[in-house]
């Protein structure tokens, strides 16, 4: 699923031109030819250590799960555990 994101992110890149000349001539038709990945919308962001889709932390681009056993163990500087 990783590999596929990246897949989807390169293709993204190549045609992000071409998708911006077609939307501004409004020409939907040529538009709706281009690839389903070459649309930015059908890019998921997931976490870098594990792939998972969900609970994506965007500060640190991890899921919440790795976040939590990479902060107990410290590898995350400058991120503590809270206690009151």
């Amino acid at each position: 699923m990783k590999a596929r994101e990246v897949k989807r992110a390169k293709m993204v890149a190549k045609y992000e031109a071409k998708r911006k000349q077609l939307k501004e001539n409004k020409d939907y038709e040529a538009l709706q030819k281009l690839p389903r990945n070459a649309s930015p919308v059908r890019m998921h962001n997931r976490c870098k250590i594990t792939g998972r889709p969900k609970g994506y932390m965007r500060q640190f681009g991890i899921s919440r799960v790795t976040f939590r056993e990479m902060a107990n163990k410290g590898l995350i500087p400058g991120v503590t555990k809270a206690s009151w």
